[in-house]
């Protein structure tokens, strides 16, 4: 854990004690503040008790002696408005910062100073989970002792306090830049800007205005990674290379650049040099399908560059990446019907993705939408034999399906049912049962985990014969 002294003999607040808010109790408590928290949840109240918080509503906090409000990245700073909690701390005059600015203040206490670990910052619409679990692997096989955490696997102040060789390696939301002012990354990576979170930032501009908010951190002895391949990410890249600051890296997934990282036609170059060499050819990492991995290895490749000078060590270690869980992952194969969990897709953009990589798809879909829908994926209904519905996007999709064949199931169950039912008859040889949602789970699930969690239990119920291990 990560003791966050810089509120010692201090009273702070807590407000969302969800898996960033009770680590943000613990640290804090532990670290000497006088802590008062909230949530609407009893249990989670409870939880905040018991490692040493006073439970209180927040109308009834000592405002005028707070030194800050530590806010859960899910609550409203902004858009569509301001949480009652964020508009009572900005009329008393108390700072509202988020637990990776807790963790940003412990290990690089001053912004002048080199700080006793280097941090690599990953955000992005989409592939960010990806680049940054990938990153942290190959940091790992190549002997450092990465903590990967942030907006993926353990909070940050979860995390071991440094040693010597550790990296952090801290996947960023949108949310969690906006709580983040002090946070100086050695290395910062932007995958891709695509519409999302437009309800918690009013427009893509902002949103696209915080990602880039990230990158403006990087300490200026650092490099920021940037994803090029899309119109928002590439005037990004065009800003920040010439603004004088941090070196920045041009990644492409599609197209030679001159300088930078790409990869073109399945094979990773290094153009960081004076001439491009071939890194690998990406068909050696099997857990890494289609262009969007190509470019989550690209940016990981110019992340670890500046800690692993060895080209090859870093192939090596992209080679023997594992996958993630929820991001096309194969969860089993009975007879010839392959099951694939890409719960991780919560939007169009993202579900594109895993429709690419494969034919003869009976494709579970729905949850609660985000703007647009899938109007986007028509290029790519032909590869869909028949999909499955569920959540409250059933209906929508249904209508934007039209001519493709697809029934409403409603539920999960009765999707992977029903997909199973009609792949196993299907005249295909290899037909895939893919769940790439393109929506949020929280009209049925708690999260995309839980959404993706539940499909592979019930893959592992089918009580066929021929069942194969994945």
């Amino acid at each position: 854990m990560i003791v966050a002294t810089a509120f010692a003999k201090a009273d702070v607040a807590v407000f969302g004690l969800a898996r960033s808010g009770i680590a943000s109790v613990k640290s804090l408590v532990e670290g000497g503040a006088r802590v008062f928290a909230w949530d609407e949840k009893e249990e989670r109240r409870a939880e905040a008790k018991r490692e040493g918080a006073v439970i209180k509503p927040f109308a009834e906090w000592p405002w005028s002696k707070l030194k800050a409000l530590m806010l859960s990245p899910g609550v409203p700073l902004t858009h569509p408005k301001p949480h009652d909690v964020v508009l009572a701390a900005r009329e008393a005059g108390v700072e509202i910062i988020g637990d990776i600015e807790l963790f940003a203040r412990q290990i690089k206490p001053d912004r002048s100073q080199a700080g006793r670990a280097p941090i690599i910052a990953i955000t992005g619409t989409n592939g960010k989970s990806t680049t940054t679990a990938l990153i942290g692997h190959i940091l790992t096989q190549c002997g450092f002792a990465a903590e990967v955490g942030g907006n993926i696997g353990r909070g940050v102040l979860d995390l071991p306090a440094p040693n010597g060789k550790t990296i952090y390696v801290l996947e960023i939301s949108s949310y969690q830049i906006d709580l983040s002012p002090g946070l100086v990354p050695d290395v910062s990576v932007l995958t891709n800007i695509t519409p999302d979170h437009i309800d918690r930032h009013g427009s893509l501009e902002n949103y696209a205005a915080v990602k880039a908010r990230l990158l403006a951190q990087t300490a200026k002895t650092g490099r920021n990674c940037i994803g090029v391949d899309d119109a928002h990410t590439s005037a990004i890249y065009t800003r920040f290379s010439s603004n004088g600051g941090p070196e920045a890296v041009p990644v492409s997934a599609g197209k030679v650049l001159g300088r930078g990282v790409f990869v073109l036609d399945g094979v990773l170059y290094d153009a960081q040099g004076q001439r491009a060499a071939q890194v690998m050819n990406m068909s050696a990492a099997v857990h890494l399908p289609g262009a969007h991995n190509w470019q989550n290895a690209a940016l990981a490749y110019a992340a670890v560059k500046p800690f692993v000078k060895d080209s090859r060590a870093i192939a090596e270690a992209i080679a023997s990446f594992p996958g993630l869980a929820h991001r096309i992952e194969d969860v089993g194969r009975i007879g010839k019907v392959r099951f694939v969990n890409d719960s991780k897709a919560t939007n169009a953009e993202a579900a594109e993705r895993a429709l690419v990589c494969f034919n003869d798809i009976f494709w579970i879909a729905g949850g609660r939408a985000k703007e647009g829908g899938i109007g986007s994926l028509k290029p790519h209904f032909s590869r869909i034999r028949n999909a499955y519905l569920i959540g409250e996007a059933a209906d929508v999709f249904a209508q934007t399906l039209r001519d493709v064949p697809h029934e409403i199931s409603g539920t999960l169950e009765r999707a992977v049912a029903s997909a199973f039912a009609d792949a196993r008859n299907a005249n295909a040889a290899s037909p895939v049962v893919l769940l790439s949602p393109a929506c949020a789970s929280f009209d049925q699930f708690s999260d995309f985990e839980a959404r993706g969690d539940a499909f592979r239990a019930l893959v592992a119920a089918l009580n066929v014969p021929e069942r194969q291990a994945s």
